[in-house]
């Protein structure tokens, strides 16, 4: 049997599958694998570890020699997508009392704010230029719990102890200091994060029952639909304005796999939204899915759009330069749009200077 094959076709399958798996377990036989010992690290209680192992690893991609081209567009791309889900989570929390169409605060800051990183260098590497996978370094700073932790608590929606806030940045500060330090321990545990993500996701899991979020699987699709709309807009229009060409804020459209496990990790540090995490968690994962599929198509019209610009810029420079004309001549039986006929205009041709 191909199990990791097939698991690997389901957008984000290794965090989706086993997330969904937990969950069935739960709902169906919830203490079948509370009986103590090491078995029982493997329920809902062993999440707060999987959770740190995984932060650590991020911590440890996380480089400070990149470029200063690709970290300005990667920190401009960071910024409007999580300024957008912030926002739209502020207004929902002051003019609707936290709950717009059965939609969480908590729900829509995770889901617009979080980028699926594997998604986004896979579509840059085969369809952006050079420095497109690059400008997701700093965009991996809002992978987990603590930019959400960070704006629920400055909007006053959260009271969460300001040491449980150091909890999870910690890990990843400690995996960025060992991943600048060595490229070796860097690339070691690089390659080895997806052996964390199904535990994370499967114990994740566990923390939730299905019959109290049957109804949040249409919502969650409407939500994945919605995250693509709007951050794909305004990540693109923030990567051309950073002097991009729209490709990396169409990859950056996307909510991350690991998004999923954020609302728990939000329930923990504020008990407060123990109540709606489990639909917030649902919805997230359907979003994750949603997006995984819309966004690579976002991400190939862009692409193909650019492409078209291009060669278009490509042709025009080729006839001028073919057409024989003098430096500050005319194209024959030229009439630039927007000038009445017979109104000609000069245009560059081979040799003047740029």
């Amino acid at each position: 049997m191909r199990l990791y094959q097939a698991i690997n076709r389901v957008p984000g399958g290794l965090m989706v599958v086993p997330l969904f798996l937990g969950m069935v377990l739960n709902t169906a036989a919830p203490n079948l694998l509370r009986i103590g010992g090491f078995t029982e690290a493997l329920s809902g209680a062993g999440y707060p570890t999987f959770l740190g192992m995984y932060l650590f690893t991020v911590g440890t991609k996380m480089t400070l020699n990149a470029a200063p081209r690709m970290l300005r567009r990667g920190f401009g791309i960071m910024f409007v997508k999580i300024a957008v889900g912030v926002s739209i989570a502020l207004l929902v929390a002051r003019f609707a009392g936290g709950d717009f169409l059965g939609y969480s605060t908590l729900a829509l800051m995770v889901a617009l704010s979080d980028t699926n990183g594997g998604m986004f260098l896979a579509l840059t590497s085969v369809m952006g230029d050079p420095d497109d996978a690059g400008t997701y370094v700093p965009q991996s700073i809002e992978t987990g719990p603590f930019v959400t932790m960070l704006f629920l608590v400055g909007a006053g929606l959260a009271a969460i102890p300001w040491l449980t806030m150091v909890s999870v940045i910690a890990p990843i500060a400690a995996g960025a200091v060992l991943g600048n330090l060595d490229r070796d321990l860097r690339d070691f545990f690089g390659r080895h994060e997806p052996i964390i993500i199904p535990f994370m996701a499967f114990t994740l899991g566990q923390n939730i029952n299905l019959h109290s979020v049957v109804s949040a699987g249409v919502s969650g699709v409407l939500l994945g639909v919605f995250v693509v709309a709007v951050t794909g807009t305004v990540c693109i229009l923030a990567d051309i304005a950073l002097g991009g060409s729209g490709i990396a804020g169409a990859a950056a459209s996307s909510t991350a796999g690991n998004a999923a496990a954020v609302p728990k990790a939000i329930a923990m540090a504020d008990p407060t939204y123990g109540g709606i995490a489990a639909v917030a968690t649902v919805q997230v994962a359907a979003a994750v899915i949603v997006s995984a599929v819309l966004t690579p198509l976002l991400t190939s019209w862009m692409y193909r759009r650019v492409n078209r610009a291009r060669a278009l810029a490509g042709l025009t420079l080729a006839g001028i330069a073919q057409s024989g004309v003098e430096p500050g001549g005319m194209v024959p039986g030229m009439v630039p749009v927007g000038l009445p006929a017979g109104v000609t205009m000069p245009v560059q041709g081979p040799g003047m200077a740029r």
